[in-house]
């Protein structure tokens, strides 16, 4: 048996404004959440599976300089849908790591929009092709190593 990632948890500083960036913005459905002053906490998915849970226990916004997660990677069903997820994160004001998609290295097909969350989580929107041609940041690694 092989494991496989279920859902991902994360802390955040303030669960209303990310709450509304992964709900609005990136588009996962609330399927609970925990309203208790002490213990807020979302869970977010697409409708029938959970996702991503939300945690409102951190102090400090995410650090990559420290072990643990290093980025969140989503994968999208079309370079077209990244598109369309570059453009409403643009109106949102997100932090871009590189300008518009990108490869994940030189001559690669696959690749995507890097971007920090509002706690400055990097995450990553990408396909596994379509993206031929596109810039790759660095020729010597992968463009989601180092963001």
């Amino acid at each position: 048996m092989t494991l496989r990632t279920g859902h991902i948890g994360l802390n955040v500083t303030d669960l209303d404004r990310s709450l509304a960036f992964y709900r609005d913005v990136l588009g996962f459905q609330l399927l609970g959440e925990g309203k208790e002053e002490e213990r807020r906490y979302a869970f977010l998915g697409d409708g029938e599976r959970l996702a991503l849970t939300l945690w409102q226990q951190a102090e400090q916004p995410y650090a990559p300089d420290r072990a643990g997660l290093h980025h969140l990677a989503f994968e999208a069903d079309s370079i077209e849908r990244v598109r369309e997820y570059e453009e409403a994160l643009r109106t949102y004001g997100a932090d871009f790591a590189h300008d518009g998609v990108v490869a994940h290295r030189e001559g690669a097909g696959s690749g995507g929009i890097f971007f920090h969350d509002p706690d400055g989580t990097r995450l990553e929107i990408s396909v596994p092709s379509g993206t031929e041609g596109a810039p790759a940041p660095s020729g010597t690694a992968p463009t989601c190593g180092f963001f």
